[in-house]
């Protein structure tokens, strides 16, 4: 039995998250909902939801003593990032005056800021929420079965900032073009909430359980 494990470190939507997961699993898999290092460790694969302010979701994860199993996870075995769990892979966020994350990949997140405007000039809200398409910007087996610039559903106010290019398997606009999906090695990573993007998202979730981590 295959053991997929979603991280809770209590600041994710991680009912929906696992009810997504327990959708689209085969009868050879479980998906597990735990705040356990030890059962994280020995899970097959793992799902790193989050929700809420950068410096909360640091201080969660430590005080869950999870930091070091997110990172061995996430160079060892298939791990998905959702929102939050994309934003704090790399090495800082500039909310609550700047928050040092977990600095497994080079770049910054970045608030949107107050003066955002669309190709008419019209301002836009923040943060950002609702619909929008994700450009898929290079081929990764995520994809499999999505179409190009399908629908996902996104609420953030701060995006994704990367030094690495070859990183970006996805991108979105909303005032200013932005990474949305960053992919490497065993790793995929989303700003928008799979478990809320209807059949798009679960497509990919189901790509994710079926995924062997290997590009």
């Amino acid at each position: 039995m295959q053991t997929i494990a979603v991280v809770d470190y209590s600041m994710g939507n991680l009912r929906s998250v696992t009810k997504a997961l327990e959708h689209v699993i085969d009868k050879n898999q479980k998906v597990i909902l735990t705040s356990s290092a030890q059962q994280v460790a020995q899970a097959d694969k793992v799902v790193f939801p989050g929700q809420g302010a950068a410096r909360d979701c640091m201080r969660a994860i430590d005080e869950h003593d999870l930091r070091e199993t997110i990172l061995e996870s996430a160079r060892n075995k298939p791990f998905l990032g959702i929102c939050m769990g994309m934003q704090v892979l790399v090495h800082a966020s500039e909310e609550n005056g700047g928050t040092q994350c977990l600095g497994l990949y080079p770049g910054e997140v970045r608030y949107f800021g107050n003066h955002l405007s669309d190709e008419n000039g019209e301002k836009l809200k923040v943060p950002h929420m609702g619909w929008n398409q994700v450009q898929q910007t290079r081929s990764h087996p995520l994809w499999n079965n999505i179409e190009n610039n399908s629908r996902f559903y996104f609420v953030h106010s701060y995006y994704l900032e990367t030094e690495s290019p070859d990183l970006e398997t996805g991108h979105c606009h909303y005032g200013k073009s932005f990474t949305c999906a960053i992919a490497k090695d065993n790793v995929f990573a989303l700003q928008c909430h799979p478990e809320k993007s209807a059949d798009a998202g679960l497509q990919l979730l189901s790509n994710f359980v079926q995924w062997d981590g290997k590009v």
